[in-house]
């Protein structure tokens, strides 16, 4: 496990405003690891045992699908967590992921 760089996916999944999401392949991007999304989802797999706590309900696919769903307790929980959140879902989807999306590389100031 590269702790050094899930700490790093950590990091900037604390930094998703409560209502927006992000994408596996943004996160990798903006740190400088483009090609590492799955790298990035894998790190989400373990983002229940960080802390500080990870909002990784926040943490989609590039497309807006709820893919990592079936890694929460149940796999309705990411969904209810967005729902909570204001972020709308149908069919395992981000509705208006355009508009909700949030994207690292413009949002941190480093």
């Amino acid at each position: 496990m590269n702790t050094n760089f899930y700490e790093q996916v950590y990091e900037i999944v604390r930094l998703i405003p409560p209502g927006r999401v992000t994408s596996y392949g943004a996160i990798a991007k903006s740190l400088g690891a483009a090609k590492s999304s799955r790298m990035v989802g894998h790190a989400m797999l373990y983002a229940g045992t960080a802390y500080p706590s990870v909002p990784a309900h926040r943490v989609v696919n590039s497309s807006g699908l709820l893919t990592g769903k079936f890694h929460f307790k149940t796999p309705d929980l990411m969904e209810a967590l967005l729902n909570k959140e204001g972020v709308e879902v149908k069919n395992d989807k981000v509705v208006n992921f355009k508009k909700v999306f949030w994207d690292p590389q413009n949002e941190i100031i480093v």
